[in-house]
């Protein structure tokens, strides 16, 4: 979902309000889309946490010359004082934490007082049209994948960020649906990441047979694509997003 989330971050970058001047923290920062976006926009300085060396390697990397710092680490335990930080950002993590409350409680404690914390998540129960599609023909297919469908994904679906930050004790929530356009030159470039193993669909994929695996592909264009194949594909796609600030004293 790469790609997707570089679409994504401009959109949580606007609604969580960043100033000039703000050191932001980026948790999650993967392989640095939302780091790099800031950067471009903003005059602002940056550090990105990430649990995966890998990541962090290659987004040291992209961000070479940028006012940027990448740290491996993990957002149940952040390695920063109190109060380091003017706003703390988390794109398409807080569903991967395992403990999200404490992840949101270490965001809060970094963040100064009256600071901005706000993440975004997709909205796999209802707002994700691809996916939603592949795994309720996965299932149609193979009912034994019903665990695996995204739609049971945590913090997903309306009011639940808004929800967490609510108990991690800020203040002023605002939740908002965030929706970017997801383009494909045809079935085959959708159907295409699916074969490289990637998240929950591409792990899916790889543990079917051959047979299995194309009777999911013909499901799966024939709901996508009418038949089609060779017809560019535009499907919208939905995230969830909170913002809150910490209490002024």
């Amino acid at each position: 979902m790469g790609r997707w989330s570089r679409r994504l971050a401009p959109l949580l970058i606007d609604f969580a309000g960043v100033r000039e001047g703000d050191r932001v923290l980026d948790v999650g920062s993967g392989t640095g889309s939302l780091a790099l976006e800031l950067t471009a926009t903003r005059r602002v300085e940056v550090v990105g946490i990430d649990p995966s060396a890998a990541f962090i390697e290659h987004a040291r990397t992209r961000a070479a010359g940028r006012p940027v710092r990448f740290d491996i680490g993990d957002a149940q335990a952040l390695p920063y004082e109190d109060a380091s930080f003017d706003t703390s950002l988390a794109l398409l993590v807080i569903n991967h934490i395992p403990d999200p409350r404490k992840a949101a409680s270490e965001m809060r404690r970094v963040t100064r007082r009256g600071g901005r914390i706000a993440a975004a998540v997709w909205d796999y129960g209802e707002g994700m049209t691809m996916l939603r599609a592949f795994w309720d023909a996965a299932v149609a297919l193979d009912p034994a994948a019903e665990p695996r469908h995204e739609r049971h994904m945590p913090y997903c679906r309306r009011n639940q960020l808004s929800t967490l930050w609510a108990e991690s004790g800020l203040q002023e929530i605002e939740e908002t649906a965030l929706v970017i356009p997801m383009e494909f030159a045809s079935f085959d470039a959708l159907w295409a990441p699916f074969l490289k193993g990637q998240g929950p669909g591409g792990a899916y994929v790889a543990s079917l047979t051959p047979d299995r695996r194309q009777a999911l592909r013909e499901r799966l264009r024939q709901e996508l694509s009418a038949g089609d194949s060779d017809q560019p594909i535009r499907i919208d796609a939905r995230a969830w997003a909170v913002r809150g600030n910490t209490p002024q004293r």
